[in-house]
């Protein structure tokens, strides 16, 4: 792809089950990438997806293959449906991230669902989706993908941290990009939210009326994964096998919110030290609870962009990762990853009904 200005179809769907993030962009370029974000979408997710998309996880291989080819579609149908909504005529690609069902790296395993194929003939584009995988299989974790995009797309903070299912970090040491894993965030106080009768906590204002269980804190606090070095991922089955069993059901689900909103900011608060300006995007930013309990830690500059950007940064950079993909250009950091060496990763997929 040797075009100086490309358009793109960037697709995102958080492990928080929130919804499917759409964003159309185009972009320039010309010795550097730069964006503008033309039209953007969120689709929530019915009661019917949300819940297919959340056992996904206990399916067998061959349910898995079938639900991978219907999201798919799902996903093919609702870009054409975006594409018309805004009479998108010019279109060079589509990237997805897919939604993951499985991610133990450690493990040699990953699975975002989604199938490419489907969604390019559904769509009748090219599409390029699957980014994980190739990094687990050069010994990656697979993730976070999204600090290419830091680098590239957001130079001007020392560092930049996403608040969505998890809270991800990334900034430049020396010649290299570095960026881990910090902790659960919405992927724990949406479930916990859901137990009270809503569907998240809006601005934190039913955390802000629990007490911190100090016991609980601690306990959380002294995990395992907080002691090792990056590169260092999480996913969904760390979050069943490690967080919820700490979950005692003699402790207030409003209590179990605020303490762990107090865990959260803890934990972000270690990771952006020394810092002095910091980006802060993710679904997460709009907990004004949760942020004034990290400004509350931290003497970081915390900077919140428009909220453009909080929504869609996640899908913008996947639109990156695949243009860079289709310039066979590297869009994963083994100083990232922790992969043999940089690649560039993402399978490519053109409509075979056309």
């Amino acid at each position: 792809m040797n075009k100086k200005v490309l358009y793109s179809i960037g697709l995102m769907s958080g492990t928080s089950l929130d919804g499917l993030d759409i964003v159309y962009v185009r972009f320039d370029c010309n010795g550097q990438y730069r964006f503008n974000i033309l039209y953007k979408e969120t689709i929530l997710y019915t009661d019917f997806w949300r819940e297919k998309l959340r056992l996904a996880v206990n399916q067998s291989d061959k349910i898995l293959e079938q639900m991978s080819m219907e999201y798919g579609a799902f996903l093919g149908r609702r870009v054409k449906e975006f594409i018309d909504k805004y009479s998108i005529a010019d279109l060079d690609f589509i990237a997805s991230h897919g939604h993951t069902v499985f991610h133990q790296p450690n493990k040699g395993i990953t699975l975002q669902i989604g199938d490419g194929q489907t969604i390019a003939n559904v769509t009748n584009c090219k599409v390029v989706c699957d980014f994980r995988t190739q990094d687990v299989e050069l010994g990656g974790q697979g993730a976070p993908l999204v600090p290419i995009g830091d680098r590239l797309l957001f130079a001007e903070y020392d560092a930049c941290v996403n608040l969505g299912g998890f809270a991800n970090i990334s900034f430049e040491e020396g010649d290299d990009r570095l960026a881990y894993d910090i902790c659960p965030v919405n992927i724990v106080l949406n479930d916990v939210s859901r137990k009270l009768g809503f569907e998240y906590d809006e601005e934190g204002k039913i955390a802000s009326t629990g007490e911190v269980n100090k016991g609980l804190l601690d306990v959380l606090n002294s995990l395992e994964f907080y002691k090792k070095s990056p590169p260092k991922s999480l996913g969904l089955e760390w979050v069943q096998k490690t967080i919820f069993p700490l979950f005692d059901d003699d402790i207030k689900k409003v209590d179990l919110l605020r303490t762990f909103v107090e865990h959260i900011a803890i934990q972000i608060t270690n990771s952006i030290q020394g810092f002095e300006t910091v980006l802060f995007t993710g679904g997460g930013v709009f907990n004004t609870f949760l942020v004034e309990r990290i400004k509350h830690y931290t003497t970081s500059k915390i900077q919140v962009p428009e909220a453009t950007i909080v929504n869609y940064k996640e899908a913008l950079i996947f639109s990156l990762l695949g243009l860079l993909r289709l310039e066979n250009k590297d869009n994963c950091l083994s100083s990232v990853t922790g992969a043999k060496k940089n690649h560039s990763s993402g399978r490519i997929f053109n409509p075979n009904n056309s």
